[in-house]
């Protein structure tokens, strides 16, 4: 028995934040930003009391409707985000009252920009264990409620969004492998300061401008690259694949530069990379399920399919699915 992705769901938000109007915030230009990350604009969820969950609710509603599933035949919900609208309740749960989801179970994962992955994987034992039959797996996050937008080295790569797919049990295509990893020495290279059980929130954590996040971008980028790409190689080594069988590449949408570095590496043709970076930016836990929702239209059931990401932790790691269905 396996996982299969019967139905996958994206939302953006409305508002588009160009380079242009970022020009005006912060010390940088169109030019600077498109040549060092890929990215022409991000989407920002604007509007006072809104917030994760709100995307959340309008992923889950319009998976239900596509896929012409019942509320109540969802038996669990899995969100992976680091922008839960609160510390808790999770905002999994949130998303299940919104929706009125009233017979599943729910939870949220934080794996920075792995979540969806590790999201994905868990989601899939659910369903391959027999325990549950229709899995909802999001992966979101509204990256701006976390951003300093006078540091141009963060605040020109982020933007809100996300997306979801309903998992059921297949006995043909689905979920096929995980190679899942975690290194905690890397989280001084990128990390929110404040705001936890370390750091808890205080005046002084505000003044210091330490409830955003921080990264060092060089060694991030070092470890993205080696990561992804070793990732992706254990996974066709394990299941005796070669690049020629394997139909789309889904890399983490972090920076252009790393997608192309990632898919030379493993000499990946380009026109089989799913690529969106450009106008959604980097949206941590939403840019896998993004890049699925945006290329349902080209994908045939049979397509073998690896999605890998990198983030902070470190985390990383890839999957291999075969797609359940036809559009």
């Amino acid at each position: 028995m396996r996982a299969a992705i019967t139905g996958v769901q994206g939302y953006v938000p409305d508002y588009v934040l160009t380079n242009k109007e970022l020009e005006s915030m912060v010390d940088t230009n169109d030019e600077w930003i498109t040549t060092r990350t890929g990215i022409k604009e991000r989407r920002i969820l604007k509007g006072e009391g809104l917030a994760t969950s709100d995307m959340g609710q309008r992923i889950v509603e319009g998976l239900l409707e596509k896929t012409g599933t019942h509320p109540d035949e969802v038996e669990l919900v899995l969100c992976a985000t680091v922008t839960g609208d609160m510390v808790f309740p999770d905002t999994a749960n949130t998303i299940c009252h919104k929706c009125g989801i009233k017979n599943a179970f729910g939870f949220d994962i934080n794996a920075a920009c792995s979540g969806f992955l590790f999201a994905l994987t868990t989601g899939a034992k659910f369903v391959e264990s027999g325990m549950h039959k229709k899995v909802i797996v999001l992966g979101i996050d509204k990256m701006s409620s976390i951003i300093d937008y006078t540091d141009r080295t963060t605040c020109v790569i982020f933007g809100d969004g996300g997306g979801g797919v309903l998992l059921e049990p297949s006995e043909e295509e689905g979920f096929v492998d995980a190679d899942l990893h975690g290194d905690g020495s890397g989280r001084e290279y990128l990390h929110m300061k404040a705001g936890g059980s370390l750091l808890p929130s205080s005046e002084e954590t505000v003044k210091n401008r330490q409830h955003f996040v921080y990264q060092e971008g060089k060694s991030v980028f070092k470890q993205a690259v080696n990561g992804m790409a070793n990732s992706v190689k254990t996974i066709l080594n394990r299941n005796h694949l070669d690049k020629d069988d394997i139909n789309w590449l889904v890399p983490h949408q972090a920076n252009m530069r790393i997608i192309n570095t990632v898919a030379s590496s493993l000499d990946f043709p380009i026109e089989k990379v799913m690529i969106n970076i450009e106008k959604y930016g980097n949206t941590t836990a939403g840019t896998l399920p993004l890049c699925l929702w945006e290329w349902e239209p080209k994908l045939k059931k049979g397509d073998n399919i690896i999605l890998t990401a990198f983030g902070g932790g470190f985390t990383w790691g890839s999957v291999l699915i075969t797609w359940a269905y036809d559009a």
